[in-house]
């Protein structure tokens, strides 16, 4: 799932009079008009639309992190202000999110990386649903914001095709190793490794940021046989997928002792 989402509390549980009785689930309803948000380092703002397409009204509270889920609104120190940071979005109705960044400093020789919370409650139940049985969720998405630097060499939605991929054992399990020499961040959502008739995979996604290496444990066995390749699937700056496929580097000699 490109949005993280996850339950960020429990507002209320209401009539549960003993534990044999399972209460109906509320949950908030708002959908973020994208899966990541790109902002170019000469734009004075960025926008992101939320629509609530349900039959209740939601609140929504909004902010960005530096990578920390547990990081609370009030605690977070970063370049970006979201407004309005709290807002009522009615049935039916959409609410634009403005992100403004502040002008701190970021480096201007790659991409920086940065997280868009949205926290979505759903209402107070009425009279009426307040003497049913009903437990009412409040859910947090968090996407990605990258703060794209003017100039950077290259396209990032050629950085896929750029890694460099080696088999090495880690751990006493046999691993695949990327490698990105691009300046932007490279979001992966699957890898194959094709070798001798057989396939290895890894499919739990992961991100590779700009020069840094990480290495992906797989499932299966692989051999780095001549003609031994590498399909992956990465995702563009829209969200949608792009395969891609390279030459599989020989075993290294060691193994490393952690991903970085």
């Amino acid at each position: 799932m490109h949005i993280e989402k996850t339950i960020q509390y429990m507002v209320t549980a209401i009539g549960l009079a003993w534990l044999g009785f399972l209460p109906t689930l509320t949950q908030a309803s708002v959908v973020i008009g994208a899966t990541r948000v790109i902002y170019p380092d000469k734009e004075s703002e960025v926008t992101l639309r939320l629509t609530n397409p349900g039959p209740l009204p939601a609140l929504v509270q909004a902010w960005v992190d530096s990578g920390d889920p547990s990081s609370a609104p009030s605690n977070v120190q970063v370049p970006f202000i979201v407004t309005p940071p709290m807002a009522r979005i009615d049935p039916n109705k959409a609410q634009t999110l403005r992100i403004v960044y502040t002008g701190e400093p970021l480096p201007t020789e790659h991409e920086s990386v940065f997280w868009l919370n949205v926290l979505d409650i759903p209402p107070k139940p009425s009279a009426e649903e307040a003497e049913t049985n009903k437990i009412q969720l409040a859910f947090r998405s968090r996407i990605k914001l990258f703060f794209r630097p003017t100039g950077l060499t290259g396209k990032a939605d050629e950085a896929p095709s750029k890694l460099s991929w080696q088999l090495i054992q880690k751990d006493g399990k046999q691993a695949i190793q990327a490698h990105n020499p691009t300046p932007f961040h490279v979001s992966l959502t699957e890898v194959h490794v094709h070798s001798a008739g057989q396939v290895a995979t890894f499919d739990e996604g992961g991100m590779i940021g700009p020069g840094k290496t990480r290495i992906f444990v797989l499932k299966g066995q692989a051999t780095d046989a001549p003609g031994a390749r590498v399909r992956h699937r990465a995702l563009n700056d829209y969200g949608g997928p792009v395969d891609g496929e390279a030459l599989l580097r020989p075993l290294a000699p060691t193994s490393l002792p952690s991903t970085r």
